[in-house]
């Protein structure tokens, strides 16, 4: 069992026979009345996202998330097969089980899949991956105010900002839950 009061962000618990994740929290304590947690929690299994607020004595029984490390292996159509580093088996996941940040997954890279009960409701990606610029516009000495930045396309073909200095073909770091650069790899 775990008590509002202590909610952290990516805590999962069942309410109502739903399974919850907190995304955001904050304890409100007004001046006048009693101290409550608004909080904006997201359905697992349907995705929806919604703001609750709770007592911060409330218990709610805590909903254990499997999050198993496999591998991207290919993509066909709308479904995406992850390999099973231990019983090599492929498992195929539907597009809409993506989050957004997917787009910076190339083939062969290690993902934690996420599933309640056998149901696989979410993928995530690492959290850091190196992946080879394919075009980008050059950069000129002297057009720079402050952190000037320009567009790149990635290998996976997903698009960025970059800084000026960074040219086609080489290797950079990035924050997979930002989408942000982050320096040469």
């Amino acid at each position: 069992m775990i008590s509002a009061g202590d909610f952290r962000n990516g805590v999962t618990f069942e309410e109502d026979g739903n399974v919850l994740q907190v995304v955001e929290f904050q304890h409100v304590k007004p001046g006048k009345g009693a101290a409550f947690v608004r909080t904006k929690v997201k359905n697992v299994i349907t995705g929806s996202v919604v703001e609750k607020s709770y007592n911060p004595t409330a218990k709610f029984p805590t909903a254990f998330v499997e999050r198993k490390d496999m591998e991207y292996s290919y993509s066909d159509g709308d479904l995406y097969y992850f390999m099973d580093q231990e019983t090599y088996e492929l498992v195929p996941i539907n597009s809409d089980e993506l989050s957004d940040n997917f787009k910076f997954v190339k083939e062969n890279m290690v993902c934690k899949i996420l599933s309640y009960k056998g149901k696989v409701f979410g993928v995530e990606p690492p959290t850091f991956v190196e992946l080879q610029v394919t075009q980008t516009d050059p950069g000129f000495k002297g057009d720079t105010a402050t952190n000037a930045t320009k567009p790149a396309t990635l290998e996976t073909g997903a698009e960025i900002r970059v800084p000026l200095f960074i040219d086609e073909g080489e290797m950079i770091r990035i924050d997979t839950r930002t989408g942000e650069y982050m320096e040469r790899a």
